[in-house]
C-alpha cells in the first residue's frame, strides 16, 4: 500500500468521522466535502480517472454546495448547542461498529476467485466514457441537473417562506 493511498484513505475516513459526528451543521458539510474530495484522490489513485472526475463534478461540486446552500439559506432553524459533537454519537458509533462487523464477516467469508477471467476488450479511458455520457446518457444528465437545481430552488423558496414568517408584523420575540 503506498503513502498516498494510505494518507488519501485516512483524509477519507476522518472526514466520514467528522461529518457524523459534529454538531455544527456547517462544519458537518465542510467534512463531508473533504470525504468525497479524498475518496476522488483515491479514485485518481487506483486509476479511475472517469469515476474521480464524476466523483469531483457531481458529488463534490454539486451534491456538496448544495448542501451547503441548504443549510446556510435555512439557518434560522438551528438550534444552540453546548457540545461539538451531536447528542447521539454513542448510537452511531455502534451502528457504525455492527455495520463494519457485518461487512468484515461477509469479506471474511466470502470466497473469490484465485485468478480473473482474461477481459476482451480493453478497458474504457475517461475520454471513451465521457463522449458515451454525453451522446447516449444524455437525458439522464440533464434529469440528474434538473433534480438539483428543483431542490436548491426549493431550499429558497422555504428560506424565503422562514423569513416572511419571522418578518410578520404582530408577532413579538
Amino acid at each position: 500500500m503506498s503513502p498516498a493511498f494510505l494518507i488519501l484513505a485516512l483524509l477519507a475516513v476522518a472526514g466520514a468521522v467528522a461529518a457524523v459526528g459534529l454538531r455544527n451543521l456547517i462544519h458537518c458539510a465542510l467534512a463531508l466535502a473533504v470525504a468525497l474530495a479524498a475518496i476522488a484522490g483515491v479514485y485518481l489513485h487506483l486509476g479511475a480517472e472517469f469515476i474521480a472526475f464524476a466523483q469531483l463534478l457531481v458529488y463534490l461540486g454539486a451534491v456538496a454546495i448544495l448542501i451547503l446552500f441548504a443549510i446556510l439559506l435555512t439557518r434560522g432553524s438551528e438550534r444552540s448547542g453546548s457540545g461539538i459533537f451531536s447528542a447521539g454519537w454513542g448510537w452511531g458509533l455502534g451502528v457504525a461498529l455492527g455495520l463494519l462487523a457485518t461487512v468484515a464477516g461477509v469479506f471474511v467469508s466470502a470466497r473469490f476467485p484465485r485468478a480473473a477471467a482474461a477481459v476482451s476488450a480493453a478497458p474504457a479511458g475517461a475520454r471513451e466514457l465521457g463522449t458515451d455520457l454525453m451522446t447516449r446518457h444524455i437525458l439522464a444528465l440533464e434529469l440528474i441537473g434538473l433534480l438539483l437545481t428543483a431542490a436548491l430552488i426549493g431550499a429558497v423558496i422555504l428560506a424565503l417562506h422562514e423569513r416572511g414568517r419571522e418578518a410578520a408584523p404582530g408577532e413579538g420575540r
